[in-house]
C-alpha cells in the first residue's frame, strides 16, 4: 500500500478484485449483464405496480418501494465495480468516497428497516385480515415508507461521519467501493472505539429489526397453523416465504460483514461477502418476490395482451 502523510485527503485507489488474462472480460461482462438485469428486473416491477389495478396492494406499494431501493442500492457500488474489473485500480476522490460511503449505507439502512415494514404488512394482513385495509391505509403505507428513508438516512450520518473525519495514512482501499472496514484499516490511528460505535449503530438498526421480524413472524405462524385447511394454510405461508428469503440472505451477510471487529477478517473476506447483499440480493430481488408471482405475471400479461391488442 501507499503511504502518504496525516494531511492527505485527495483521492483513495480502489483495489478492486484481481482479474488476469480471459477472466478479466468474462468477469466485467458477467457483472454488467447481472446489473442491467437487476435494473431491467427492479423497474418492471415499479412501472407494474404503477400501471396495473390488480397490484394497488400493500404489499406490492412496499415491494416497488423495496425495488426503488434496489435500483439506487446497485448504481452506488457496481459502476466502481465494474471500472476496477475493466482498468484495474482505480483513483476515487476523497469527497466521492466519502459520499459513496453515505450513500451506500443510507440505502442498507432504509432496506433494513423496509424489511421490518413488509413484515408488519404480512402480520397484519393475516393475523387481522378483517381489519387489514383500515389498519394499512394509503395514508400509512405512505407514512410507512418515508419513515424507513428518514430512519435509514439519519442513522446512517453517524458512521459515515466518524469514518470521513479519520487521518488516513494510507490510500489504497482493498475493496472495489468505500466501505466501513477497508477505510478504517487506512487510518493513521487506533480505530477499536470506531469499529465498536459503527457495530452499536448498525447492529442495534439491524438487531432491532431482526428480533421485530422474527416476533412478526412468530405471530404470523401461530395465526397461520390456527387456519382450519391446509390450502389456505400454504397459501399463507406463500405470501411470506419470499420475504423470508430476501430477509435471510440481507440480513446474514450484512451481520457478518458490519457486527464485530474489522481486523477478525482478511481484507479480501469483506469484498466477496459484498458482493451477496450488494449486487446479489438486488438482482434476486425481483425474481424472488414478485416475477415468479402468480398475481406478478397475470399482471404482466395483462398489460403485454393490451399493447398486441392496442398494435
Amino acid at each position: 500500500m501507499d503511504h502518504v502523510n496525516h494531511n492527505w485527503t485527495q483521492s483513495f485507489i480502489l483495489a478492486g478484485f484481481t482479474t488476469t488474462g480471459t477472466l478479466q472480460p468474462l468477469a466485467f461482462l458477467g457483472t454488467l449483464c447481472i446489473y442491467l438485469l437487476t435494473l431491467a428486473g427492479n423497474i418492471l416491477i415499479i412501472v407494474l405496480v404503477q400501471l396495473d389495478s390488480g397490484l394497488f396492494t400493500p404489499m406490492y406499494f412496499f415491494i416497488s418501494v423495496l425495488s426503488f431501493l434496489e435500483v439506487w442500492y446497485v448504481s452506488t457500488t457496481v459502476p466502481t465495480l465494474l471500472h476496477t474489473l475493466l482498468h484495474g485500480c482505480s483513483p476515487i476522490s476523497s469527497a466521492v468516497c466519502f459520499i459513496q460511503l453515505y450513500v451506500f449505507h443510507s440505502l442498507g439502512m432504509t432496506e433494513c428497516y423496509l424489511l421490518g415494514v413488509m413484515a408488519l404488512d404480512r402480520y397484519l394482513a393475516i393475523c387481522f385480515p378483517l381489519h387489514y385495509h383500515a389498519l394499512m391505509s394509503r395514508q400509512v403505507q405512505l407514512r410507512l415508507a418515508g419513515a424507513t428513508w428518514v430512519a435509514g438516512f439519519s442513522a446512517a450520518l453517524v458512521p459515515a461521519t466518524l469514518t470521513a473525519t479519520l487521518p488516513f495514512c494510507l490510500k489504497e482501499v482493498a475493496h472495489y467501493f468505500c466501505d466501513l472496514a477497508p477505510l478504517m484499516r487506512l487510518a493513521c490511528v487506533d480505530t477499536s472505539w470506531h469499529a465498536r460505535a459503527h457495530g452499536a449503530v448498525i447492529g442495534v438498526a439491524t438487531g432491532f429489526n431482526f428480533v421485530l421480524i422474527l416476533g412478526l413472524y412468530g405471530g404470523i405462524l401461530n395465526a397461520v397453523l390456527k387456519l382450519p385447511s391446509a390450502a389456505s394454510r400454504a397459501k399463507a405461508f406463500s405470501t411470506c416465504s419470499s420475504h423470508m428469503t430476501m430477509v435471510a440472505l440481507f440480513y446474514a451477510s450484512a451481520f457478518t460483514v458490519y457486527v464485530g471487529s474489522p481486523g477478525s477478517r482478511s481484507e479480501g473476506t469483506d469484498k466477496l461477502i459484498a458482493l451477496v447483499y450488494a449486487l446479489v440480493t438486488p438482482f434476486l430481488n425481483p425474481i424472488i418476490y414478485s416475477l415468479r408471482n402468480k398475481e406478478v405475471k397475470e399482471a404482466l400479461r395483462r398489460k403485454i395482451g393490451l399493447d398486441l391488442g392496442r398494435d
